[in-house]
């Protein structure tokens, strides 16, 4: 009888642990270069990866991180380095992005669904922040700090975040992410600019504006504008 228990115990831990670790498994190889060859490639994880004995030094280079990423309509713009760009990266989970702002320039509330992000400024003075998940009174506690040349500050995995240069010359930053793919969803572009549109009178109510404003925003972020 005891022996059953403790089997059974240890048969419950098993699976517990099997359980965490699925999440996010450990590489079992060396490396997978990505590759776009779908007859010579082998598939892993949404990417075919090459022949390892065929890998070569410029599988793991990418080049231009000292480059300027475009800027965008809101003044700021991102250079992500994923195994898109740089093979060697693919199955390792993480990746890295260079991001330019303008003066005042922003990268509005956004989510990375997969990632943790961890935000260095290289130069410039830039407001971060980021807001937790619904707490158990009803309510999102908003985190922010100004940071300079040098700061470091961290964005959990999931949760909406946002960076604002505040200063009168353009800004500079890197982020590394924990994921190989951590995936952007900007809020307003997900809320007002879906196709087809989310139902008006779902948004009325759940922001509590008149329906005319809810088209107005809509109109903005649609992706036929």
């Amino acid at each position: 009888m005891a022996f059953s228990k403790i089997f059974a115990h240890l048969t419950l831990l098993l699976i517990s642990l099997s359980l965490v670790y699925a999440t996010d498994p450990t590489q079992l190889q060396d490396f997978c270069v990505a590759t776009n060859d779908t007859n010579n490639g082998i598939f892993v994880n949404g990417l075919f990866c090459k022949n390892p004995m065929e890998a070569t030094p410029e599988d793991f280079l990418f080049k231009g991180l000292d480059v300027p990423a475009p800027l965008g309509s809101l003044g700021s713009g991102v250079k992500l380095v994923s195994p898109m760009n740089l093979p060697g990266l693919n199955t390792l989970g993480i990746s890295v992005a260079r991001l330019d702002f303008a003066p005042y320039g922003l990268i509005s509330p956004h989510t990375h669904p997969r990632a943790t992000e961890v935000f260095t400024v290289l130069d410039g003075t830039i407001y971060v922040g980021f807001v937790t998940s619904n707490q158990a009174n009803g309510s999102n506690k908003l985190f922010t700090k100004v940071l300079n040349k040098g700061d470091v500050f961290v964005f959990p995995q999931g949760l909406i975040h946002f960076q604002l240069n505040i200063g009168k010359t353009p800004a500079i930053a890197f982020s590394g992410l924990s994921s190989q793919n951590p995936g952007v969803v900007t809020v307003s572009n997900a809320v007002f600019g879906a196709e087809p549109p989310i139902n008006v009178d779902v948004l009325s109510k759940a922001f509590q504006l008149d329906a005319n404003v809810i088209k107005m925003l809509q109109s903005k972020f649609s992706t036929g504008n």
